[in-house]
């Protein structure tokens, strides 16, 4: 049975905790897998993590259509090499090299959009839905979407990587998730 998790919002204390890794990819695990994508396409979001809906497991989903990875006017995948959806079970990046800074937004902060300066390119090691390790190389939004994500991971939000300029022109809004989540 699919189950669509409601999202936490800013201010819920769940999304400060840091997940606990999984000990083996079962069906329970799958099972959650399908439901995080599920909530995910349903929010019309390109990631979710597992601590986003208030579960502990190092688990997060990612997937970018084409016509969101590349913004060149056709749909032409940036990590062609990289099957979407993308699940990651336990993932750490393993390398970072260079920068970019790109507009970010967040399930858990909607309504709310920042620059972020994030890795260009990232390696992550995780397990699959097979219970094997693989290493994922990506760059550019699929690589954003991946150090976004695994912040979740770590309770690291996007209002950690806001500066303060972006944080007093979005305390309004952040003021009224945080008021509505205690």
């Amino acid at each position: 049975m699919t189950v669509t998790y409601d999202v936490l919002m800013y201010g819920d204390r769940l999304l400060r905790r840091k997940a606990t890794p999984v000990v083996k990819v079962d069906d329970e695990v799958r099972a959650l897998v399908h439901n995080l994508l599920k909530t995910m396409y349903d929010a019309d979001g390109l990631g979710l993590a597992a601590a986003q809906v208030g579960r502990p497991e190092a688990v997060c989903v990612i997937d970018i259509p084409p016509m969101r990875d590349k913004e060149t006017g056709t749909p032409i995948r940036e990590n062609p090499d990289v099957r979407m959806p993308l699940v990651l079970v336990n993932p750490m990046i393993t390398e970072r090299d260079g920068a970019q800074v790109g507009s970010e937004g967040c399930l858990s902060f909607p309504g709310i959009y920042v620059s972020v300066k994030r890795a260009d390119t990232v390696a992550v090691t995780f397990l699959n839905m097979e219970n094997e390790s693989q290493t994922v190389h990506a760059t550019g939004l699929l690589a954003r979407a991946i150090q976004h994500e695994l912040d979740h991971l770590d309770g690291v939000l996007l209002v950690d990587r806001m500066s303060a300029v972006q944080k007093v022109a979005q305390a309004g809004k952040l003021k009224k998730l945080r008021k509505g989540n205690r």
